[in-house]
């Protein structure tokens, strides 16, 4: 699975069963592909008892993980109305192979297709565009065999033919997908044996093969096969085999999806609304008074959001509150390329120099959960006996005295042969948390004797400088998938141009990366993974902070909604015609 970038922890908290992606930093995250796609089941429960009432709508992590939480499922669900949500920042383009964030994945999922599709209780491979696959005894070969009656959007059928342009257009070397790619380097082919028939041949095993060849998203060769596919114009228009199609996209206000009336389900399955908006709001307070005026049906709302202004008796009778583990976790990166950050002692000091605790209690009012590691806690490739980094001014400044990072000018910045322990921190503009979380860690690191200043940006062009690994630090967020593959991540491999964007280089940890790929024994590659977690935990090219919780508010008219060990599962939500807002509103 894939890892996506995001801005912080809470801000798109969705269904993500294939990647690691990036999210910003305050508490978000979503989608399904690549190591990116964090989702991950924390034991415990939601903090805070004494603050809800007898007869609240709201939900303990301890029912969440065990997939038992659910709201109006229990009547048959109805077509028609709206769903309005929001999306805390505008997405660079949208294309299933090279978009990188979490955002582009939330949306993309309602328009692509797979050949295959995870069930969201179980989590195992089941039939969507492909009927039935089979997989060799050697996991050398993997033939899937395709529905008849699949088509994209514009009535074009979908053939084996699309299924080969995609992996081979995802494995052009120009084409800017090194988060994705290293997923597939071991598929040497894809074969069409028939119109319906596609076989990978694979050069050796690798245990996530089934899982990224049965949800790579199948893109028409007759649309995307022709022109500049990094910049193809429908990056911005989009055409997929999925329930919905991109209608509408007003740059900084929102994308509008509507029902593709050419999809191949046409009973089962169908989606239920006629249309779901994303709407464009980088401000916290702007979309929580959006949401309480009823302009949105559903977004991950602040913990300080919930815990002050959430719990009122109009906000209870207007929405259902969800609040369970979140598969994401948010930290801060250290270029290691820098001259000043590259030295292990001065990032394990930079850590102990972070109040996470502090940050937990009064900016996440408990609601969230410190992590030292990639993993996440409660899942079995967690090390729960790891190095525990805790706050430690005192500790860290003798490390540095140690090291010789010294104030031999008097200047309040300690220096080491002519340069300044001084750097600077990208974070999104957009993130309230994220800019107080920083505020904080920049007056302990002044007192230390350590210059950090604060880069605020915009989304896309955060993404770009780390893209371009133009930056010193910057604060963000991955989004996991089930079964996270490190490769991704902390290979050397990615360091140049794939999600290594931190450049962190270890023989031991590759080995030990390589040698998890190809094994499809999960308790073998646990230890491995227990000893690669050991070695980053030392290395510290992370600054790892917190894994928050989930905390959802929904409309109360919305019903068939369950919590899954992934998180919510929109596509089984529905209105029932009675509660139904927007019928008679629909355009022609």
């Amino acid at each position: 699975m894939i890892f996506r970038y995001y801005q912080f922890a809470w801000e798109c908290d969705n269904y993500i069963l294939f990647s690691m992606k990036n999210i910003k930093s305050s508490s978000a995250m979503t989608k399904p592909f690549v190591l990116i796609y964090l989702i991950f089941f924390f034991a415990g429960t939601v903090l805070f008892p004494g603050c809800f009432s007898e007869g609240q709508s709201w939900v303990s992590s301890e029912n969440t993980t065990r997939g038992l939480t659910e709201f109006g499922t229990n009547m048959s669900p109805s077509q028609g109305d709206w769903l309005i949500t929001r999306l805390p920042a505008e997405m660079p383009h949208l294309n299933p192979i090279t978009s990188t964030d979490a955002y582009s994945s939330l949306v993309l999922a309602w328009i692509f297709d797979g050949l295959l599709d995870r069930n969201p209780q179980t989590l195992e491979l089941i039939p969507r565009v492909a009927n039935k696959w089979e997989v060799s005894e050697d996991h050398l070969s993997y033939t899937f065999y395709l529905r008849t009656d699949v088509c994209f959007s514009d009535g074009h059928p979908l053939t084996a033919k699309d299924v080969k342009f995609t992996f081979d257009k995802l494995m052009d070397p120009t084409t800017d997908a090194p988060h994705l790619k290293n997923y597939y380097m071991d598929v040497e082919s894809c074969e069409v044996i028939d119109d319906y028939t596609v076989r990978y041949h694979c050069k050796k095993p690798y245990y996530q093969h089934a899982v990224m060849l049965g949800l790579l998203e199948i893109l028409p060769e007759h649309v995307y096969g022709q022109g500049d596919f990094n910049n193809h114009p429908n990056n911005r228009k989009p055409i997929g085999s999925g329930p919905y199609i991109l209608s509408e996209w007003q740059t900084g206000l929102q994308l509008v999806l509507e029902r593709n009336p050419n999809y191949w389900r046409k009973k089962e399955g169908q989606p239920y609304f006629d249309r779901i908006v994303y709407q464009i709001i980088l401000d916290d307070n702007a979309s929580f008074l959006k949401l309480r005026r009823g302009d949105l049906d559903y977004m991950a709302i602040r913990p300080e959001d919930w815990v002050r202004r959430g719990q009122s008796e109009t906000f209870q009778k207007q929405f259902n509150m969800f609040i369970y583990p979140r598969p994401a976790y948010n930290y801060i990166g250290w270029n290691t390329r820098n001259p000043v950050l590259k030295e292990k002692t001065v990032r394990h000091a930079l850590t102990m120099l972070l109040n996470r605790q502090q940050i937990i209690e009064r900016l996440y009012f408990g609601m969230a959960e410190p992590i030292d590691s990639p993993f996440m806690p409660g899942t079995p490739e967690y090390h729960s006996e790891i190095k525990r980094w805790n706050y430690n001014p005192e500790e860290a400044k003798l490390l540095l005295d140690r090291s010789g990072w010294i104030d031999h000018n008097s200047d309040g910045i300690r220096d080491k042969e002519g340069k300044d322990l001084a750097f600077e921190i990208m974070t999104t503009n957009s993130n309230p948390i994220a800019e107080k979380i920083l505020t904080v860690y920049q007056e302990d690191l002044k007192r230390a004797g350590i210059n950090m200043q604060i880069r605020q940006m915009e989304w896309a062009s955060l993404l770009e400088r780390v893209d371009a690994r133009n930056f010193d630090a910057v604060l963000m967020g991955w989004q996991m998938p089930p079964d996270p593959d490190p490769y991704q991540v902390w290979h050397s491999s990615q360091a140049e141009k794939g999600s290594n964007y931190v450049g962190f280089v270890n023989k031991e940890a590759d080995r030990l990366i390589e040698q998890a790929r190809v094994s499809f024994d999960r308790q073998e590659r646990i230890q491995l993974y227990r000893r690669f977690q050991e070695i980053v935990n030392e290395e510290q090219p992370y600054t790892f902070l917190m894994a928050p919780k989930a905390i959802v508010a929904v409309d109360k008219r919305i019903h068939g909604i369950r919590v899954y060990p992934f998180g919510i599962y929109e596509k089984e939500w529905f209105v029932p015609t009675h509660l139904q807002r927007y019928v008679h509103v629909k355009e022609n």
